[in-house]
């Protein structure tokens, strides 16, 4: 499991295909699965599974498989889930609610411990027993709370501004949802959701199957 390299983008984009698979195959009470099999449910070749699981140590075994609780195990200590992380969200408008709302989170261990606006109508409230505090009071929350991840559901002008004040605090990681490229230091880790660029990445691909066909070429999916 130990890998001395930063691991590929693309391989880790990959884990959490390779996590809920596996949870899915526990409750379906599968203990051994091939990489046929599983890269058949993910879409990915059998080899393309090999390669991305030995990036962190050999967990197979030739003509058996991978026992799936195992590996579960090994990925969910890869993706850090079985440890607890704790989280604010700046925004408690629609995509902030819709981020504490989400049933997964607390059970893979993502922690919400407040939410912060600036809407008088919105601080006081309790979301999920997760208390609307005044934006204001971020800087000095984090300088008293050991947080590891901020959840950016903020305007895009007020969204890098956050982010400074987040890396002056110590604050590791920042999932960003506003419509805006960020700025980070090298000692922060970003993942952004830019919900219209996938879609306007799902309208290409929709565009260039059609235009595909209409030169009546046969469309292949990679």
């Amino acid at each position: 499991m130990d890998h001395k390299e930063r691991v590929p983008d693309a391989v880790a984009r990959r884990l959490p295909g390779y996590y809920r698979n596996l949870r899915e195959l526990e409750t379906e009470d599968v203990l051994r699965v091939s990489s046929q099999v599983l890269g058949k449910r993910m879409g990915l070749t059998a080899s393309q599974i090999r390669q991305d699981i030995n990036c962190f140590g050999g967990f197979g075994q030739q003509g058996y498989g991978y026992h799936v609780p195992t590996l579960k195990r090994y990925i969910g200590q890869i993706l850090g889930v079985d440890g607890k992380h704790q989280m604010v969200i700046v925004g408690a408008g629609n995509i902030g609610s819709a981020v504490i709302n989400y049933p997964s989170f607390r059970k893979e261990g993502f922690r919400v411990q407040a939410l912060f606006d600036i809407s008088p109508e919105r601080i006081g409230q309790i979301v999920q027993e997760v208390p609307v505090l005044p934006v204001d009071e971020l800087e000095a929350y984090l300088r008293a709370h050991s947080i590891d991840i901020i959840v950016i559901a903020t305007p895009a002008d007020k969204a890098q501004e956050i982010v400074d004040l987040a890396a002056a605090e110590n604050v590791r990681a920042i999932w960003n949802f506003a419509p805006v490229d960020l700025s980070v230091p090298a000692t922060m880790e970003i993942a952004n959701v830019h919900l219209s660029d996938s879609l306007m990445g799902l309208s290409f691909r929709l565009h260039e199957r059609e235009v595909a066909q209409e030169k009546g070429k046969q469309w292949i999916k990679e």
